[in-house]
């Protein structure tokens, strides 16, 4: 049946759809503004950051041998000392025959030290003589191809080890030798006379640890000696991150005041772990790595702090997405996939994963737009208005 309208109904039907599709789209939700970026393919470094500090690695505290009267001392901080020059002098009062005794009870254990330490050098020198033939064989062996290169650099830098072993065995047994002949001059010291202290090594004086003349007992320190150019980077880590670190690892140690970084491998990681209290009052367990830098060492000085970069794993060709994009979901980890103007929940499974960004394994493929730091007010399925331009420049990945 035909309805016959007026013109005054027509126009009021009219005004009526007319209203509906005004308050239609006046009342449709606007899309949410969100950032986004691309997932690309890229190289991807993966490190762990620490604070650090320099050290010294061959320092000497040079003790008064005698208790007595210290001078005042002779040298300051950041003077060159000769090997066997006096750096210190003490005048100790004569000696009854109670103190005759002890000082000779000192002498011998001081003798008893000195053989001590040359038996850890003959023990060191054994071990370094049998790691050479061994590095030698290997590198006949290697250069056949009859072993891997990871073996090769094992057992190099295992006689590597040996020969700063070596040295630093050396070094005891003359810091030994130094600290018996200091307790046999206490022996020969019976008239009371100035006792002049030598120099166990030639150096820089890092330390002045008694500068006026004083009353001190015997074995106060009163300086330390050391080369500031042979230093090594100490960086405490947790301890659940240490087991990811091995020796020969690259380093990058930046924030030592200079420009660019400096760079050096991880030489060894200490077996024992130590208390530390945080910046937030929590007992952490930290353990020390040491790094030898390959050169700059003689810009810095002893105990300078500094931010070391451990590469835990380097790879080139990565698909990769912003850690900022990911989230836990019910199957595990999820992203904001931005298709048609719309966000959908979407799962991913990724691999090793830095600050900044992480591999992804599946789920994703390289030219995907994902939101990064979606907000609690972003669903499944929202309209999305993309405020940020696609990509950002690149970072390198830290963990």
């Amino acid at each position: 049946m035909k309805i016959n309208l007026s013109k005054t109904q027509r126009i009021a039907a009219i005004a009526g759809v007319v209203v509906v599709g005004i308050l239609f789209f006046v009342m449709k939700p606007s899309p949410l503004p969100v950032d986004s970026e691309e997932v690309r393919v890229a190289e991807l470094t993966v490190t762990l950051d620490g604070e650090g500090r320099t050290r010294v690695r061959n320092s000497f505290v040079v003790s008064s041998p005698v208790s007595g009267r210290l001078f005042r001392m002779v040298v300051d901080e950041g003077d060159i000392v000769e090997k066997n020059s006096v750096v210190a002098r003490v005048n100790p009062p004569p000696l009854g025959s109670r103190e005759f005794d002890e000082a000779e009870a000192r002498a011998r254990s001081a003798e008893a030290v000195f053989e001590a330490a040359k038996a850890g050098e003959r023990q060191v020198k054994a071990d370094l003589d049998q790691a050479a033939r061994t590095y030698w064989r290997y590198s006949s062996l290697y250069k056949e191809g009859a072993v891997s290169a990871e073996t090769f650099e094992s057992v190099k830098t295992a006689w590597q080890v040996l020969q700063k072993q070596h040295q630093a065995a050396q070094k005891n047994v003359e810091s030994a030798r130094y600290d018996m002949e200091a307790a046999r001059s206490v022996i020969a010291s019976i008239t009371g006379n100035a006792i002049e202290v030598p120099a166990p090594e030639s150096g820089k004086v890092l330390r002045v640890y008694e500068k006026s003349e004083r009353v001190v007992a015997a074995g106060t320190p009163l300086l330390e000696i050391g080369d500031p150019a042979d230093s090594e980077v100490v960086i405490d880590v947790l301890s659940s991150d240490a087991v990811k670190v091995e020796p020969g690892m690259n380093v990058l140690v930046e924030g030592w005041g200079g420009s660019g970084f400096l760079s050096g491998k991880v030489r060894e990681i200490e077996p024992a772990a130590f208390t530390k209290i945080s910046a937030l009052g929590i007992e952490e367990k930290r353990v020390n790595v040491i790094v030898e830098l390959d050169k700059g060492a003689d810009r810095l000085g002893d105990n300078y702090r500094v931010q070391a970069r451990i590469i835990l794993w380097q790879g080139t060709d990565v698909l990769q997405v912003p850690v900022s994009s990911i989230f836990r979901g019910k199957q595990g980890w999820t992203v904001f996939l931005v298709k048609a103007g719309k966000a959908e929940r979407h799962p991913i499974t990724i691999g090793r994963r830095g600050a900044y960004y992480a591999e992804v394994v599946d789920g994703l493929e390289a030219g995907d737009l994902v939101v990064i730091h979606p907000t609690n007010d972003l669903e499944d399925g929202m309209r999305v208005k993309v405020t940020k331009g696609k990509g950002q420049k690149d970072e390198k990945s830290k963990e």
